[in-house]
């Protein structure tokens, strides 16, 4: 990931210092789990990761560190149309593809040219970009090897 010549301790206590938060052994734990996984896990998930090593943490501490690492910048959250959110300690340029039967999230690295990016841009009326996030949905491979693959599969633009 990201930042791999300091500690991920070191790398997030200068980020909450920068925002003015402070640096806790919970954080640090949700911090070090996020920043080593290729996964983009849910709360819940990350919290099942982070007990053994923080017995005594909660859930809630476990949503709250991750809101205060999006904040910060060393995290990214992705959320969903059904209200399901995943998190993801990437934070360089890339996009997602997201299976459709399983839920899994796999990196794609890579950003798209400036030049689209403004040409799309430019087609909005009324409204002012501050971002972009592509993402593709689609079958995995395990999932279409197992036939968890409807018949029938439309491409929306």
């Amino acid at each position: 990931m990201a930042h791999l010549d300091r500690s991920h301790d070191d790398v997030l206590r200068e980020a909450l210092e920068a925002s003015g938060q402070r640096f806790t052994e919970q954080r640090a734990a949700v911090y070090r789990f996020l920043a080593t996984t290729d996964k983009h896990p849910t709360a819940d998930e990350v919290f099942l990761a982070v007990r053994p090593e923080v017995p005594v943490i909660s859930l809630a501490t476990v949503y709250k560190s991750l809101e205060t690492l999006v904040g910060c910048g060393l995290a990214v959250k992705l959320t969903y149309g059904d209200g399901s959110a995943r998190y993801d300690g990437r934070t360089d340029p890339h996009h997602h593809a997201r299976c459709l039967s399983c839920s899994r999230i796999f990196d794609i690295s890579g950003h798209l040219p400036s030049k689209e990016i403004s040409e799309l841009e430019q087609r909005t009326k009324d409204f002012h970009v501050t971002g972009y996030r592509l993402e593709f949905t689609g079958y995995c491979s395990h999932c279409e090897a197992r036939g968890a693959v409807p018949g029938e599969v439309q491409v929306h633009h």
